[in-house]
Order: structure tokens, then C-alpha cells, then sequence
């Protein structure tokens, strides 16, 4: 069976009688099934069926929800209620949540179904989701190759058509990095734009929940939904969420390129070549390009690497084998308590983060670590502001390579490095999306990324659509 890809052909099929979502459903479960890639690790089979049937009947008693007909597979950080939730890590294997997350309930209450959990990176810690419990995911275009991470299931899912669209997190690239891997739109929300509230915790002052989707419009309408203020976290916005329906472009755009980023040593000729080739384009077209000085492009992976493990330190030391999940059969006293279960229950790069963490919040190193980290976050979130004073948008590579091979990175440094382009809207909060507008030679796909001002979502949104009507091939 055919299905769209985007919701709003769905709906059309569906209301013409040419399928019904339960026949739809079916057909996901069953490409889930014989998929090999590792995207889902639980699918919500007779749940998702049970629930088709009571849209259907409410989409032909014309009062279903605006997400009426799209199935959504949730990141395994993200809380479901009665559903079980282990952020891909043995210490939560097991667990199941007593509520869903803010967004999941946004979600279910316009009619979009829950279709399945995803694969990631432990802890959302990874560029490859090959950190997981559950084992590595295969990228969709070459096996061989990683999906990209820590989202690197809600990527390969959409890439290999398993659902509508997906729910990821993103600390500091962790949507917008597999989506270009993998081909698909991968966006991240300004901070405090989406609850963060049933979202496990990892770097508290960075995680936001983003979206992946195979069109623009089901990303603006997703985001629309999950958007908004939220009792249970007090970090997000009570700013009116932007319009579920895009608008089309009405005038020239101001679009500024950090030169650092485009001229950065280990950016692949090819992909540097595409942005290029679309910034003359764009500027045929009349749209302004001014290229501008980013001078901290050496410091903006180490001043994320700094503050994220701080927080992650502090974040995790909820899992300690005491309260919940996994505890060591080792254990006979508090302190072999705690001490066994994380050692057996953390992965290895989740410990690495958690040592780190606690160096640089330590005695001693807490001023030469921890606090000129925050004061450079600070000087490239003012360098940003600047940046984005003439300019409607920036415009840069998302990631400097197309996917690697599985296995091939093994220096953890050389692994962190793979966030060079996309850290950047995390440190500073700004929404960003990546678009799948490049196809490298060696056949892998590849991204373009765009970042604005913060909330200014709707924006971000239309020069995304004008960007994929322009540049992108099937």
C-alpha cells in the first residue's frame, strides 16, 4: 500500500475513501516489521489499531483532531504513560512512566497516534546511535553507515517511511545531525518553546524536543501542537505559539553565512560546494547574502562539551539504584549499591560525560572550567544577535561529512566534533532546521541548515518551504 508522506494527502485519501487509517496503520506495523534497521524497538501494535479505529470514526463524523491520520514514533527518552521508557540504557531497562510528557498529551489531544518507541543514543549522549542498549541503527541509504545521533531512530524511521513523523531531542545537534545522515527535515525549536516535562533530562539548559518529517508543513504543524506554556516546567515560554499553516514567501531575504563555517578545514568539498551553488542561486534570484566573521568556531564544541557534561553530572545522579530501575545483584550496603549499578547499569560514553562533569564542576576547577565556559556562551550569544540583526537568517552546512561508517569513529574527540555546525543553536537557544537539499557522490544525502532569531519560528518556517520548492530533488 502506498501511503503519502505528507498528513495532508492522508487526509485527502482517507476522505475520499480511498483508505482508512486502520488499513494505513497496518501497513506501518508491518514495514516496521520487516525493517532491519533497528529504528523502533517497541512498537504499540494493538494500541495504535485500537486507536485508527476511533479517529477513522470520528474523521467521518468530521470532529477529529488536526493530527487526525499521522502516526508519530516518539525518541526513548520521551515519557509515555503505562508505556515503558529507558532513554536506550540498561539502568532504566524495565521501566515504565506514571504520565506522558507535555508533548505526547498535546499530541494524542489533536488526534495524532503513538505509534512506537525509537532507538538513540544512551542518554541521548552520541553522534552515531551506536550507544545504545538495544544496539546500533543502520542509516536507511547504506546499512553500513550510522543514522547519525543521539536521535537516530526518529531519523532512520522517517527515511525508511515507518511513520509520518517523529519526535526527537536535541541537545546539541541531536535532531538536526541524523536528519541530514539520513535525508529527512530534522528541526529544533527555540528554548522554552516545547515543554521539556517528560522529556529525560540531560543537559537541562539545552534539551529540546524536535521534529522530523518527511515535509515542512507537518513539521510547522507539529511544532504548532507541542508549542506553549506548560504548568509542569518553568523554563518554557508563555509566547503564543506560531500559526499551524505556512505562509509564502513575500519578499527578498536577508541570509548571513558565517565564513568560519564555510571555509572550516574539514568541511567535504562537495558539501561546501552545494552551499555555494545555493547561495548563487539565491543571490540570481535577488535574495541579499552577506558573508560574516564568527571568530569562536574553536571554541563552540569545547564550551558545549564543558557545560552539557556539568549538567548531565547532575542529571543522572537520579540513577543510583535506590529509587528506580536497574539495581546490581552485587550490592550488599548503599555504597556497592551505588557504586555497582552505575557501573553496570551506564554505558561507557555515558560514564565518560559524567566524569567529565564532575571534573569540571569540581573544587579547584570549577572557575577555569565551568565558568569561562558560561562566559563564552555568553559572547557567542551576543556575536549571534549581531549576526542576525541584518540578516533574516543563517545559513550553513549542517554537518561538515556525509554518514560514516559503523564502527569507524573510535576517538571520542574526533566523535564530538561531529557537532561542529550544530551546536551553535543550542549554546545560544535559537531555532534551527535542517533540510535534506544535498546528495553527495557517493550516493549518501546530506543537509542544510538554517537558524533565526528567537520565536521567530514562523519565519524560520517559510524561508524553509521557499528553500525546499527551490532546491530539493527527490
Amino acid at each position: 500500500m502506498d501511503i503519502p508522506e505528507s498528513l495532508e494527502e492522508i487526509q485527502k485519501k482517507i476522505k475520499n475513501g480511498e483508505c482508512t487509517l486502520v488499513q494505513i496503520c497496518k501497513e506501518y506495523i508491518q514495514r516496521i516489521n520487516l525493517s532491519e534497521n533497528n529504528a523502533f524497538i517497541e512498537v504499540f501494535e494493538e494500541e495504535a489499531l485500537e486507536k485508527a479505529q476511533k479517529i477513522q470514526s470520528k474523521i467521518s463524523a468530521n470532529n477529529a483532531g488536526i493530527l487526525a491520520g499521522m502516526f508519530i514514533g516518539i525518541k526513548d527518552n520521551i515519557c509515555y504513560k503505562n508505556h515503558q521508557v529507558t532513554a536506550s540504557s540498561k539502568i532504566l531497562n524495565g521501566f515504565e512512566s506514571k504520565f506522558s510528557a507535555t508533548a505526547v498529551k498535546k499530541i494524542l489531544n489533536e488526534d495524532g497516534i503513538i505509534i512506537g518507541r525509537l532507538n538513540c543514543d544512551e542518554f541521548a549522549m552520541g553522534s552515531s546511535n551506536e550507544k545504545s542498549f538495544y544496539g546500533p541503527v543502520k542509516n536507511p541509504c547504506d546499512s553500513k553507515k550510522v543514522p547519525g545521533g543521539s536521535s537516530g531512530g526518529s531519523a532512520a524511521a522517517i527515511a525508511e517511511k515507518l511513520c509520518t513523523a517523529t519526535l526527537g531531542s536535541d541537545t546539541g545537534g541531536s535532531v538536526r545531525q541524523p536528519a541530514s545522515f539520513c535525508g529527512v527535515i530534522g528541526y529544533k525549536p527555540t528554548y522554552g518553546r516545547v515543554s521539556r516535562n517528560g522529556l529525560i533530562a540531560y543537559g537541562s539548559s539545552f534539551d529540546q524536543i524536535g521534529v522530523f518529517a518527511k515535509t515542512v508543513q507537518d513539521t510547522n504543524l507539529i511544532s504548532h501542537v507541542i508549542s506553549g506554556a506548560d504548568k509542569y516546567d518553568s523554563t518554557v515560554a508563555t509566547k503564543e505559539t506560531h500559526k499551524k499553516d505556512i505562509q509564502s514567501l513575500q519578499k527578498k531575504i536577508k541570509i548571513g553565512i558565517p565564513e568560519e563555517y564555510l571555509n572550516f578545514d574539514n568541511l567535504d568539498l562537495e558539501i561546501k560546494n552545494r552551499l555555494l551553488n545555493i547561495v548563487e542561486n539565491l543571490k540570481s534570484k535577488g535574495h541579499e547574502i552577506e558573508l560574516l566573521k564568527f571568530p569562536y568556531i574553536d571554541y563552540i564544541v569545547p564550551t558545549y562539551y564543558v557545560l552539557s557534561t556539568a549538567e548531565a553530572s547532575s542529571n543522572l545522579s537520579r540513577y543510583d539504584g535506590a529509587h528506580f530501575g536497574f539495581r546490581s545483584t552485587e550490592a550488599n550496603d548503599i555504597e556497592s549499591t551505588y557504586e555497582n549499578t552505575r557501573s553496570e547499569g551506564f554505558g561507557m560514553e555515558v560514564k565518560r560525560r559524567i566524569m567529565l562533569g564532575n571534573f569540571v564542576l569540581s573544587s579547584g576547577y570549577y572557575d577555569a572550567y565551568f565558568t569561562k565556559a558560561q562566559k563564552v556562551r555568553r559572547m557567542i550569544a551576543d556575536k549571534t544577535t549581531q549576526m542576525l540583526q541584518n540578516n533574516d537568517v543563517l545559513l550553513f552546512p549542517t554537518t561538515p561529512t556525509t554518514a560514516f561508517n559503523i564502527g569507524e569513529i573510535k576517538d571520542p574527540v574526533t566523535m564530538y566534533l561531529q557537532d561542529i555546525f550544530t551546536v551553535h543553536a543550542n549554546i545560544v537557544g535559537l531555532p534551527a532546521i535542517s533540510l535534506p537539499i544535498g546528495q553527495h557522490s557517493n550516493k549518501m544525502p546530506f543537509g542544510v541548515q538554517l537558524m533565526t532569531n528567537k520565536f521567530k519560528e514562523e519565519k524560520l518556517f517559510e524561508i524553509s518551504q521557499f528553500m525546499m520548492e527551490t532546491f530539493y530533488k527527490k
